[in-house]
This record gives C-alpha cells, sequence and structure tokens, in this order.
C-alpha cells in the first residue's frame, strides 16, 4: 500500500505549554501517529472531528484522547472552548512542559495560505480572552498569565 504523503506535525512553544497540531489518523496510519506523538511526548489527544480512528491503541500507549467534535471549518462553540482552556490549564499545572495534541480533519490552516475561511477568521477577530489561562506559580507567588 502506497503511504500517503501527510503534513508533519506542527510544535507550537509558549512558556511552559507546548501543543502539537497533527494530521487526522486513519486506523491504517495510526501506528505512524502514535510514533510522531511519543517522539514530541504527547500525552493527550483532543479530537475535534468526527472519529476516524479507535483510539484504544492510543490509550494502551498511555495517551488519553479527548472528543470535542465540531463541524470542519466553523469557529468552536463557547463550550468547547471552555473545556479546552480547562484541560490545558489543569495538564500545564500538573505537568509545566508537556504536550497536547490537537486535530480536526484535515489540519490545513496550519501550513497552507488562505486555508482559513471567513467564519474562521472573523471568530479569531471578534475573540477577547478572558485571562482563563491565569494561574498562580506556587514558586514565585506572582500571577501568571497566558492568553490563548
Amino acid at each position: 500500500m502506497a503511504r500517503m504523503n501527510r503534513p508533519a506535525p506542527a510544535e507550537v512553544c509558549y512558556k511552559n505549554m507546548r501543543l502539537l497540531i497533527t494530521h487526522n489518523p486513519t486506523n491504517s496510519t495510526l501506528n505512524s501517529f502514535i510514533e510522531d506523538l511519543k517522539k514530541y511526548g504527547a500525552t493527550t489527544v483532543v479530537r475535534v472531528c468526527e472519529v476516524t480512528y479507535d483510539k484504544a491503541p492510543l490509550e494502551k500507549d498511555g495517551i488519553t484522547v479527548v472528543d470535542w467534535q465540531f463541524d470542519d471549518g466553523a469557529p468552536p462553540p463557547s463550550k468547547v472552548v471552555e473545556d479546552w482552556l480547562s484541560l490545558l490549564r489543569s495538564r500545564f499545572l500538573e505537568d509545566p512542559g508537556c504536550c497536547v495534541a490537537v486535530h480536526c480533519v484535515a489540519g490545513l490552516g496550519r501550513k497552507r495560505r488562505g486555508a482559513i475561511n471567513s467564519k474562521q477568521l472573523t471568530y479569531l477577530e471578534k475573540y477577547r480572552p478572558k485571562q482563563r489561562l491565569r494561574y498562580k506559580d506556587p514558586h514565585i507567588f506572582k500571577n501568571k498569565c497566558c492568553i490563548m
């Protein structure tokens, strides 16, 4: 079987947070997907699209899979944003420097010009952070804030 040419994962790092934006695997590409996750040390995967692969092999390797599906090309619903920020807050407080992976159907917006559609662009232009990732560093006793 010919191997599909999938884009490499894109790692985004900011302070103590590491995010990995990946392609949407299938059961036939799951082994290479898991290898990529392990290479970057990802312990959590967030799927925001329909299920295209069995998550059992990931969970067997200690990788948690979270499903927050919403329509492809649409901005995320408020509940997904709240859940996402809550997940990031807990993961990066528990394990600073850990890696959280996320993927949608195609992940086109991360590498191709023009891939972000007008609905997504309007959402980003109007988005106003509410400092929902504010936390206190117990070693410095100063408020730290990360805006996503």
